[in-house]
């Protein structure tokens, strides 16, 4: 069955490189994103492993805590950040879960319940482990993105798009195309005029049904 938006993320315990993890208990009271990738030793998700490790400060301010998948073993993946570190120039101090027996990727739909990884197996057996997945404090999934082996995640966008999801949960508004931190935010449209100014202040009517505003610092 598929993981969807607003459901509870199932609470596994997995190993990773830095000991056992309780997905709920990992998360806490924080937000969490989870990086999943298909193999270790791979140039796109180095890369993309390096990028996370860079962004360290930036987790950190948002109150975001990170957790890696990757189908390979412990002893891999303590091998393995030694080339993230050199790739990113940066110490990659998040766990990697490892998921050898798949059983995250098939309790968050990465993989049909049926794959296994064979002997003498390559990245393209589970190639589908290429997801992006922003868990809430309340433990429900709130976004996901899923990319090919080729094409490497832009994480201005992971980080632009975890804003938006902090801002809309902390000021019930919602976030127009390409927006980003100090831009103009859309009002529900459960609200109406008289408590959209009430509670935001001024606001300016696009459309009947799409107001926006500027929220205070």
């Amino acid at each position: 069955m598929s993981l969807r938006i607003n459901d509870t993320i199932p609470d596994l315990t997995v190993e990773t490189d830095q000991g056992t993890v309780t997905l709920h208990e990992f998360v806490g009271d924080h937000w969490a994103i989870l990086f999943s990738h298909p193999k270790d030793f791979t140039p796109v998700c180095t890369t993309e492993f390096g990028a996370v490790a860079q962004l360290a400060d930036e987790w950190a301010k948002r109150d975001t805590k990170v957790l890696g998948i990757s189908v390979d073993g412990v002893e891999d993946h303590k091998k393995w950040k030694t080339d993230i570190e050199k790739v990113g120039g940066a110490k990659a101090g998040f766990p990697i879960v490892a998921d050898t027996d798949l059983s995250l990727s098939k309790a968050f739909d990465m993989l049909p319940a049926e794959a296994y990884l064979p002997d003498g197996r390559t990245p393209a057996d589970s190639a589908t482990v290429r997801s992006v997945f922003i868990i809430g404090p309340d433990k429900k999934l709130k976004l996901s993105m899923t990319y090919p082996m080729t094409v490497g995640r832009n994480f201005a966008e992971v980080l632009r798009a975890l804003d938006g999801l902090q801002t809309s949960a902390g000021q019930g508004v919602a976030t127009p195309a390409n927006w980003n931190v100090g831009d103009d935010v859309i009002i529900p449209t459960s609200v109406s005029d008289a408590d959209a100014k009430a509670k935001y202040g001024e606001f300016k009517t696009v459309l009947p049904y799409l107001r926006t505003t500027k929220l205070s610092d």
